[in-house]
């Protein structure tokens, strides 16, 4: 779909829900909150106590992660680097990838185990290789928490281990997520292996839907006593991507199966629709006392919306231009304002910005624009 006007950027908290609306309510989700995440528009389609504090467990392990491959993009540690595994790692409890003190382990290996078997000791090792602590790597977790606005999220370990004082949201989660798929998409191919062996011991993905969906292709379970069974799945159809976030089910089943509902309801009844595309112009602007009395302006990155299916010709465009328009202007500069609606409910206002540099004209060009400014 083609509009004749183009937005910078997409002001999700803008979008009015009651478009979503319009479309049949979500499934009945037995649990204790959940979240269901558009991806190309970073849009919510649906929630239930998304901004509610829980247990994370395992699912912690996608920061981690996501600091881990920071540093392995950034080349402070490398996949094939050997990393001594310390007392603490190698006693840790819970999932384990059985790591050894003795028994030489590289970041590819460890970065298996905590992805695939969220083994605990792999997910310590790797935290004391990047932080030197534990302790540092946690103060890393939240200083990159608070980057990434993860408002209701505090960490006091890299592995989920229970603490009253660790906790986040499944809005926090979802976001989280949509980050690592979007900043790592070659780290986030782990996530997709049904199992891993290591030490002579075969553990399999406990993401069930690895096998009962050929669209999903991740992400991470958690449990414990007091958060219950929770698991964060993504699946991809043609080129859209739809996240999922589902806390404090009764069973490893039931996880799996509430998950699937909400893709399968995501997917069914909304569209995620491009309404404009990167760097295309959409709209010429006069510009005044520059060496050029036009400029184009259009959209940095591309901006979908997320609708009822069957709603996106219904999309109505006004451009406000900001007027007038003097020289110099710089790519990127905002220069006006698109406003969405749909059948008179708007979708929210979108910032829109000069495409290119426009330099200021020599001394006549700005005299003989000062005169016509004047008498226009």
């Amino acid at each position: 779909m083609k509009l004749p006007l183009q937005a910078a950027l997409l002001a999700v908290a803008l979008v009015a829900q009651s478009v979503l609306a319009q479309a049949p309510t979500p499934p009945p989700i037995a649990a204790k909150a959940w979240v269901l995440l558009d991806m190309n528009a970073d849009q919510p389609i649906a929630s239930e106590a998304p901004d509610e504090r829980i247990e994370p467990a395992s699912l912690t392990k996608l920061m981690t992660s996501y600091i881990v491959s920071d540093a392995l993009k950034k080349k402070t540690i490398k996949l094939g680097q050997v990393v001594p595994v310390s007392e603490k790692a190698w006693r840790m409890g819970g999932a384990r990838t059985f790591i050894e003190p003795r028994k030489p382990v590289t970041v590819e290996e460890l970065l298996h185990g905590m992805i695939v078997q969220s083994g605990n000791d792999a997910t310590v090792a790797l935290a004391e290789l990047v932080g030197g602590s534990e302790e540092t790597f946690v103060q890393m977790m939240n200083r990159e928490a608070a980057r990434l606005g993860l408002k209701n999220t505090n960490f006091t370990n890299a592995t989920g281990w229970p603490d009253p004082k660790h906790y986040s949201t499944a809005r926090d989660l979802a976001t989280l997520t949509a980050a690592l798929i979007r900043d790592f998409p070659e780290e986030y191919g782990l996530y997709s292996l049904k199992e891993f062996r290591y030490n002579n011991i075969t553990q399999q993905n406990r993401n069930r839907l690895l096998w009962l969906d050929p669209n999903v292709d991740g992400v991470k379970t958690g449990h414990t006593e007091a958060a219950g069974f929770c698991l964060i799945a993504s699946a991809k159809r043609g080129q859209r991507r739809l996240v999922s976030v589902v806390l404090g089910t009764k069973s490893d089943s039931l996880r799996a199966q509430e998950s699937q509902k909400l893709l399968n309801y995501g997917f069914q009844f909304f569209d995620s629709v491009r309404l404009y595309e990167k760097g295309q112009p959409v709209s010429t602007l006069r510009v005044w006392k520059g060496n050029r009395n036009e400029v184009k302006a259009g959209l940095p990155s591309d901006l979908y919306v997320v609708l009822p299916k069957g709603d996106a010709e219904k999309i109505k465009a006004e451009f406000v231009s900001r007027q007038p328009l003097i020289a110099p202007v710089s790519a990127g500069q905002p220069v006006g304002t698109v406003r969405l609606t749909l059948d008179g409910r708007s979708l929210g206002e979108h910032t829109a910005v000069a495409l290119e540099d426009v330099p200021v004209a020599g001394v006549i060009g700005r005299l003989w624009d000062t005169m016509r400014l004047w008498f226009n």
